[in-house]
């Protein structure tokens, strides 16, 4: 299978000119090197594209919390569980890789920073990216005021899908043959892009299922 080669062709070149740590970020007095997720795309990107190999993201779960930071601000804190196909462009073959992505944020960005969490370390394990120090969630640090989480919310309904979840159901949709307007009309939805976040696993088992057979 190609894709084995493709990953091994990515990996060669990434143990001669590796990822370098050039930014840094603060904890109160201290200070350490990290890679962000930019700093994997850019090294990574040109040789996916030179040796054919496509990786594509499947979000297969998402979990948050509500913790209080010490300034006692709210943190939300989420928790992925992400598959990604490392696909070969010459003859289609494919490996799964799954890994888990957490991240904080005092707004509106903790899943994007636990999909890129999750994508980073991916791809420094599936490639063998030396790795030191401490693992950052998009150089982002909190100190928290209670020392345990509150207990896991349920996903509000009016949370809609993102960009990555919208692909992958409509690959699958494609990859199927399914009706788009019936199985929207399944899912009580006027459209993919209107899926909630808490019917999106269900859609994707679904749909995998229907790809087995």
């Amino acid at each position: 299978m190609k894709v084995y080669q493709a990953i091994n062709a990515v990996q060669k070149s990434l143990s001669v000119s590796g990822i370098t740590k050039d930014r840094t970020a603060s904890t109160g007095k201290s200070s350490y090197k990290f890679r962000g997720i930019d700093d994997v795309y850019n090294a990574i990107a040109p040789l996916l594209a030179e040796h054919g190999l496509c990786i594509l993201p499947r979000m297969v779960s998402r979990t948050y919390t509500e913790r209080t930071s010490a300034s006692g601000n709210t943190l939300f804190c989420v928790s992925v569980e992400a598959e990604f196909d490392f696909v070969s462009s010459e003859d289609g073959s494919k490996h799964t890789v799954k890994t888990f992505g957490e991240a904080m944020d005092s707004g509106d960005k903790a899943t994007n920073k636990a999909m890129s969490a999750a994508y980073k370390y991916a791809a420094f394990q599936s490639f063998a990216i030396p790795t030191e120090g401490d693992n950052d969630a998009d150089a982002t640090t909190h100190t928290l005021y209670n020392s345990k989480p509150a207990a896991p919310k349920v996903m509000p309904s009016n949370l809609t899908i993102g960009d990555a979840e919208f692909a992958e159901l409509n690959r699958l949709l494609d990859e199927t043959g399914s009706d788009k307007a019936a199985f929207c009309q399944y899912f009580g939805v006027n459209s993919v892009a209107a899926m909630p976040m808490n019917k999106y696993a269900s859609a994707v088992s679904m749909l995998q299922k229907k790809v087995k057979k």
